[in-house]
């Protein structure tokens, strides 16, 4: 038979409700599980918020600082053999030697990866900063949305998790509190119902 028949038939809101049987402990149980879940959800929501926020601002700001700029194959990369050209068709790249010249006027040089087979001269495009120093290539606008929601979902469970695992264990102090209340009236109520009366 399942417990359930055993307790009854379940009451939403019964903390909550006048009761002559609902005690005090009953009462603060309520008020931590309501306040455990808000703070869960204002934390895990305000979190999640926060940090994708800002993760999606930093990467518009690299993508407002990153600009493209033509650079010129400085060392020749050699050609591969027959037996390494299907790996190179497919978009494999040797690192070699560029110059660029940046927004100020100034000549830089770097290492970055290329074609095979470019020779002197190639023009290549580089992803250079306000400096114009090699940097990575901005993500786009839809990577950076991707990436602000994974993130922000992640610090978001994250920051939710500490206030319902506070929660959880104010709770099961109050319920091991209820059990040694309950344990200690029938220890000394429990002999009275063997009597007659």
């Amino acid at each position: 038979m399942p417990l359930k028949a055993f307790r009854g038939p379940k009451v939403w809101l019964w903390r909550w409700r006048r009761n002559p049987l609902r005690r005090r402990a009953d009462v603060v149980e309520a008020w931590v599980v309501l306040g455990a879940f808000l703070l869960t959800v204002l934390a895990g929501v305000l979190a999640g918020l926060t940090a994708a926020g800002a993760v999606e601002h930093g990467l518009a700001r690299e993508r407002a600082l990153r600009r493209p700029t033509v650079a010129r194959v400085v060392t020749p990369v050699p050609a591969k053999s027959a037996a390494r050209e299907d790996r190179a068709s497919a978009g494999e790249r040797d690192l070699t030697e560029v110059r660029w010249t940046a927004a100020d006027g100034s000549s830089h040089t770097g290492r970055i990866r290329v074609r095979s087979g470019s020779g002197p001269g190639t023009p290549v495009t580089v992803w250079t900063d306000q400096r114009g120093r090699l940097v990575d290539r901005p993500v786009g606008a839809s990577e950076a949305a991707l990436r602000a929601t994974l993130i922000g979902l992640l610090v978001g469970v994250s920051a939710a998790a500490v206030p319902c695992v506070a929660g959880l264990a104010v709770r099961g102090r109050l319920e091991r509190r209820r059990m040694r209340a309950w344990d200690t009236e029938w220890a000394r109520l429990g002999p009275q119902w063997g009597r007659m009366v």
